[in-house]
């Protein structure tokens, strides 16, 4: 029975669900993370190393979920993604010592997360739009702000009315529960079921061919295999692009807060910022996701990073003023618009390297990507140590995000592919 609305919207439903549980459910060990040490005086290095750990994981595995997506499809990934981050919040409640941490939540949940996170989901949503690629993944890359606002704050009352254990239990069982069959329902792509992407009639016989959005014919019908894909300079700007886009994303987001209470800001005002940050995300991630589809992927990565550019400026303003103007201006450019850069990363890869192996492809420069999400908040941290503040540091992540704006300008997925708000462009070109 056919529906009476395009299927993709089906699967950025549950793309929107599973990002809202799936990656909160790793961000809920921040609310774990003092009752665990309350209870057994261990320290903090040793403690939240599990936590970091589980982002060595991710790295690890990421180019073998690639793999995988390639050969099973996108069931095959979501579903080996809910066991092991179901389970790793399952048996996290029986620690009784430290390396019980790093195997559930470091191994299990990290690696989990890598399938229900950004990661996963960036290799399959691209196939089932074009013209809406942007403003789609937008939406569904959403549901973690929305999760973040409504599943944080409830494991948060039931830590402290039940406990840790208690919580840490009751999210695991969510995760089994509700994701393991919404995500029976994912397909890797449109064709799989007799369906064009965007939801596009099949061409009838002997009917013209729809226009093509292929700038460049003979990069567009190249097999692209990872071997091939790692030769090219595009594959190394893409690369380099992600790094830095999660250097800074990560820089900022984990040292915010206790930048802020050093400088003056109450404990309330510094909460508040990191909600607004992930609230403000949800129509950034959106909007600035069907723009990229109206004037290109360049374009909108630059405005994300010239975002967080602003951001960064306020923040060291913030140390010679502690106004509270300068706290709205550097929540509402890293949430409205440096969020963005979620929204089109994995469109750039799939408009440049598209074919059978993007699965494999995509994963591999994900490790470049975890890379940097691992080295912001470390590098960040160790010139605040070595300077005696972050002048230095918010300094260095500005110079990052410039050079992360330029190395996707070079990798230049509009010519290779044209958004649809190109087209017009392309089809007057080749006339």
């Amino acid at each position: 029975m056919r529906l009476p609305f395009f299927y993709g919207w089906v699967v950025v439903a549950v793309t929107f669900v599973t990002m809202a549980i799936g990656v909160n459910a790793r961000t809920a060990f921040s609310l774990f993370f003092p009752p665990i040490i309350a209870e057994f005086g261990w320290e903090r290095g040793v403690t939240a190393g599990a936590f970091s750990f589980g982002f060595v994981v991710s790295g690890v595995v990421s180019p073998l979920i690639g793999r995988l997506m390639d050969r099973a499809g996108p069931r095959a990934v979501m579903e080996l993604g809910v066991v092991l981050m179901g389970g790793g919040l399952l048996l996290a409640p029986l620690t009784s010592a430290p390396w019980h941490l790093y195997v559930t939540i470091g191994v299990m949940v990290g690696a989990g997360s890598v399938c229900l996170g950004y990661s996963g989901q960036s290799l399959f949503l691209p196939n089932w739009f074009i013209r809406k690629r942007g403003f789609a993944i937008g939406i569904a890359f959403a549901g973690v702000g929305i999760g973040s606002v409504t599943l944080l704050p409830w494991v948060q009352h039931m830590i402290e009315q039940t406990g840790w254990r208690t919580a840490c239990t009751a999210m695991g069982l969510l995760v089994l529960i509700a994701l393991a069959p919404v995500n029976l329902l994912l397909h890797k792509r449109p064709e799989d079921i007799g369906l064009q992407p965007d939801g596009d009639a099949a061409p009838a016989a002997g009917a013209a061919r729809p226009a093509s959005n292929v700038v460049d014919p003979v990069w567009a019908n190249t097999d692209w295999t990872l071997q091939r894909a790692v030769a090219t300079a595009r594959f190394w700007w893409i690369a380099l692009g992600y790094f830095c886009g999660l250097y800074i994303w990560y820089a900022v987001q984990v040292h915010q807060t206790k930048f802020l209470l050093d400088v003056g800001f109450s404990s309330s005002v510094a909460v508040w910022a990191l909600g607004m940050v992930s609230l403000l995300g949800i129509p950034g991630q959106i909007v600035l996701g069907h723009v990229s589809d109206r004037i290109g992927r360049e374009w909108v990565w630059a405005i994300s990073c010239a975002g967080f550019v602003v951001c960064f400026a306020a923040l060291i303003a913030l140390r010679y003023q502690a106004s509270l103007w300068l706290v709205y201006l550097m929540v509402f450019t890293q949430g409205a618009l440096g969020y963005g850069l979620t929204s089109i990363m994995g469109a750039v890869v799939f408009e440049i390297f598209q074919g059978r192996h993007q699965g494999s492809i995509f994963g591999t420069i994900m490790l470049a990507a975890l890379a940097g999400g691992a080295a912001g908040p470390w590098v960040t941290g160790l010139l605040y140590d070595r300077a005696g503040d972050y002048t230095l540091a918010f300094a260095v992540a500005m110079v990052v995000s410039g050079m992360s704006a330029l190395a996707i300008w070079r990798a230049a997925p509009g010519k290779v592919r044209a958004v649809a708000g190109r087209l017009h462009k392309l089809k007057t070109g080749s006339e």
